[in-house]
């Protein structure tokens, strides 16, 4: 059998084939078939076993968070190039489409729509010239641009201006994006989330995650091999705007209010970060888990600590990142990956 085209040591090289070795590493064994059809299922199911408002409202937060990063994921995760700014992207997807709702009684799916267009664009304004920055200097300049945008939106009374903007009740409908019950709320947001999941499951085998990859272990190199660093930084930036501009849309039209505060506030970026750091950065899984870790501590600690329970789940972050950093750099994921080849 031939060797696939690359160096003399036989190190894989963009534009070769990886037909076996993407065989091989595709390939599912019945139990894990089995144990995704379980997790499936059980998700599908999950408002008929949970019917309490606040069960399907902690799920809802989950997906919701994983979302945003897997989002982020994209970027920081797969090209190893640390965005604080996404919180942009975020703010614009609900921000556009509560305005357009408000404004001129556009659906919210068509508000959507807008504000993964508007998004787009302000990924390529953002991030052509940004990505020509290295390391943590790219970082701050995504917080400056982000710090930008919010004072922007407290000074502009079109847009609610510190107050924010209180969207109008509709009748229930899914074209509305409104429902009286939280289970139509919790299928949107799975909805979501599975594309996205799914966008990257696809990219992880295509010849753009192996591009990102390349990147994120060694730019200078990549670009010898005749990738293009920038542009494909910019192509994960825009598949991160997407996301996260969908995720926005849909907190606007759940909770139905929105600030900046609650949108493009630095901590919106930040906590998208944690979530995919805790739970493994470049791992499909990574930021679920992770979401579940650290949504599921958050929510429990406001439910036993009442009001005051806020900074606790801020001490708890801190911990785990600490001992994430400390113990295991790999994430959650690693830590399973780790404890399952022990098994072995």
């Amino acid at each position: 059998m031939s060797q696939p085209q690359g160096d003399i040591t036989g190190q894989w090289a963009p534009g070769a084939s990886r037909t076996q070795p993407l065989e091989e590493g595709t390939r599912r064994s019945p139990l894990k078939l089995l144990a995704l059809g379980a997790l499936l299922l059980f998700l599908l199911i999950y408002p008929w076993i949970f019917t309490l408002p606040f069960q399907q409202h902690i799920a809802i937060l989950i997906f919701l968070n994983a979302l945003m990063a897997v989002g982020w994921n994209v970027l920081g995760g797969y090209t190893g190039q640390v965005s604080l700014g996404n919180t942009i992207f975020f703010g614009v997807g609900a921000y556009t489409s509560a305005v357009l709702l408000k404004n001129f009684l556009i659906s919210p799916w068509g508000g959507m729509l807008v504000g993964i267009a508007l998004s787009v664009v302000l990924a390529i304004l953002v991030g052509y010239p940004c990505f020509r920055l290295q390391g943590h200097y790219f970082a701050i300049a995504t917080i400056a641009v982000g710090e930008i945008l919010y004072t922007a939106v407290i000074n502009t009374q079109e847009l609610g201006a510190a107050v924010g903007i209180q969207l109008p009740i509709l009748p229930e409908s899914w074209i509305n994006m409104q429902f009286h019950d939280k289970a139509p709320y919790y299928y949107i947001s799975l909805s979501f989330l599975t594309l996205a999941m799914l966008v990257v499951y696809k990219i992880e085998r295509s010849k753009l995650g192996y591009y990102f990859r390349a990147i994120k272990e060694d730019q200078e190199g990549a670009r010898a091999l005749g990738i293009n660093p920038t542009n494909y930084k910019l192509i994960a930036f825009i598949i991160s705007a997407i996301f996260t501009s969908m995720a926005g849309t849909f907190y606007a039209q759940y909770i139905t209010f929105i600030d900046p505060y609650s949108t493009i506030y630095l901590m919106v970026s930040i906590t998208m970060c944690l979530i995919a750091v805790l739970g493994g950065l470049g791992t499909l899984w990574g930021p679920v888990i992770g979401a579940v870790v650290l949504i599921g501590l958050s929510e429990s600690t406001r439910v036993m600590l009442g009001g005051t329970g806020t900074a606790v789940d801020l001490l708890i972050y801190g911990f785990l990142v600490v001992a994430v950093a400390v113990y295991q750099p790999n994430g959650l994921m690693g830590l399973l990956n780790s404890l399952r080849r022990r098994r072995k």
